[in-house]
């Protein structure tokens, strides 16, 4: 599966820095994320990953710099950027779990419902076409990802890896554009891993960008198009899997080991994960 040809990046972020207190957790970090592309987030613990996530989506407002979507700046204001086009989800699972899976879903679709107060208050028949189309929608999506047959089941009881599912289907419920994905492999086994390797990548096929912070260096090195490397809140390199792999600053900062055998690990994994996995060349074609 290879990414589409370049074009106008999609999402932008513009030396952005953030200072809490005395702490500088990001230092002038940029991003170009471009339409159709996966892109990796990688580094230490504590590098500022999931801070800069929370920067790209209006949790946190950055002390300097900017995020641009499609050319427009971003608002501080998490639903704002949600509505806006760019969905996440979280390190920690954040599911409503006395609710099923369809209900969660819906609760994603609720950005993209344009019911007003009365229509909403009185159940008339804008109100019902907007439920009907928000149930039809949510349905799709637990299809999307593999979770239809448990659309009724309370989200407190699906297995790990069908929750980490379920709030991708919510996330994709807001219709974004970028789709960003905080450790979406964490706790799985290498079963669910390449579940959700060929999920993202499916997700890439209907015109999503992606961004995936993880730390199995293996999964995102045979995911993405583009890697980038935090170190100490500084983007340390960035570039082809290939190259970023390689690199003797990532090696010393981050992968600890050896080139051919972090390269031997990802081969091993592709093996494993079945003939039609490959590792990426320089041009991103898998």
């Amino acid at each position: 599966m290879s990414a589409p040809a370049t074009k106008a990046p999609v999402l932008v972020a513009n030396e952005v820095s953030m200072v809490f207190g005395g702490l500088t957790a990001l230092s002038n970090v940029s991003l170009q994320l471009g339409e159709g592309q996966i892109l990796g987030l990688i580094g230490p613990n504590g590098a500022g990953k999931t801070t800069f996530f929370n920067c790209l989506t209006g949790l946190y407002t950055p002390t300097t710099g900017s995020v641009q979507l499609r050319g427009r700046v971003l608002p501080h204001d998490p639903a704002s950027v949600t509505v806006a086009g760019v969905a996440r989800t979280f390190q920690n699972i954040r599911l409503f779990p006395s609710m099923t899976s369809l209900e969660n879903v819906l609760v994603g679709r609720h950005a993209r419902m344009s019911q007003g107060p009365l229509a909403s208050l009185f159940h008339g028949p804008a109100y019902r076409r907007g439920e009907a189309d928000a149930r039809t929608r949510a349905l799709e999506l637990l299809e999307f990802v593999g979770l239809a047959k448990v659309h009724d089941e309370l989200a407190r009881n699906l297995p790990y890896g069908d929750q980490r599912r379920l709030e991708i289907a919510r996330a994709l419920a807001t219709d974004p554009s970028v789709l960003l994905l905080d450790e979406p492999t964490a706790g799985m086994n290498p079963q669910e891993t390449e579940a959700t390797r060929q999920l993202i990548f499916a997700i890439r096929e209907t015109g999503v960008a992606v961004v995936v912070i993880e730390h199995d260096t293996k999964f995102i090195f045979s995911l993405c198009d583009h890697v980038s490397v935090l170190v100490q809140g500084q983007l340390l390199v960035e570039g082809a899997p290939e190259v970023v792999r390689d690199d003797p600053r990532v090696i010393e900062a981050y992968l600890g080991k050896p080139p051919d055998e972090v390269e031997a690990e990802v081969r091993q994994y592709t093996e494993e994960a079945g003939p039609d996995t490959q590792v990426k060349d320089t041009g991103g074609n898998q």
